[in-house]
């Protein structure tokens, strides 16, 4: 008995709408290449940033002296 697995799903980062992830869709995780230009879009314009820790909310640490 051949049991055939559901590929799995994940929602389009872009739009939302459920794709497939599969070899198949080219554009994964996005839905078409409308969405994934968006996103490139978006990270070149510098839209996605991870935020800096200021140094003085850094953890102390000792000196390593070699």
């Amino acid at each position: 008995m051949d049991r055939k697995i559901a590929p799995t799903v994940v929602a389009c980062p872009c739009c939302g709408k459920p794709v497939a992830w599969t070899a198949g869709n080219r554009y994964r995780p996005f839905c078409s290449e409308r969405c994934r230009a968006i996103d490139l879009g978006a990270w070149a314009a510098g839209e996605y940033r991870v935020p800096a820790v200021a140094e003085s909310d850094q953890p102390d640490l000792p000196d390593q002296e070699s």
